[in-house]
C-alpha cells in the first residue's frame, strides 16, 4: 500500500514549525539543559528507539542532561516531512534522518499547548538496507 506523501495544505503553517524543532533534542537554539527538555516535552512522554526499547520520561531526560555535557555538531540530514493532524491541536511529524551511514524513520507526536510545543512520543525505526 502507498502512503501519501504529502501534507494536507491547512497544515503547512504547523510542517514549518514542526521541522524546525526535529530531530528532537538536537537543536541549541531551542534549549540544551535539563530544564530546557523537561520544558519541551509533556510529563507522560515516552519514546521507542530504534532498537525498540521503550524508554521513559525521566530516562531520556538523563541520558540527554548526560549528553549534551559533551555534545558536538552531528551533521545530520532530515528530508521526507510529513504532518498529519491527529486531533485538536495534536499532530503527528514524520521524516527521515539520516547519520552517516544510518538513516532512520522518525516518528513524533506533537501537541501544541498555551506555552507552546509538547513532545508527547517519539520513535526511530531503522530503515533496513537491501
Amino acid at each position: 500500500m502507498e502512503l501519501a506523501s504529502t501534507t494536507d495544505p491547512k497544515l503547512l503553517d504547523v510542517l514549518g514549525q514542526l521541522r524546525q524543532r526535529e530531530p528532537i533534542f538536537h537543536r541549541p537554539q531551542l534549549g540544551t539543559t535539563r530544564i530546557d527538555f523537561e520544558n519541551m516535552t509533556c510529563v507522560d512522554f515516552w519514546e521507542v528507539g530504534a532498537s525498540g526499547q521503550r524508554y521513559s520520561r525521566k530516562h531520556v531526560l538523563d541520558v540527554l542532561e548526560e549528553r549534551h555535557t559533551h555534545q558536538t555538531d552531528e551533521g545530520w540530514e532530515t528530508s521526507e516531512f510529513r504532518c498529519q493532524e491527529l486531533a485538536p491541536e495534536v499532530y503527528l511529524l514524520t521524516y527521515t534522518l539520516r547519520q552517516g551511514e544510518r538513516v532512520t524513520r522518525r516518528s513524533t507526536i506533537w501537541r501544541r499547548a498555551s506555552d507552546g510545543w509538547k513532545i508527547v512520543f517519539h520513535q526511530g525505526t531503522i530503515v533496513a538496507t537491501a
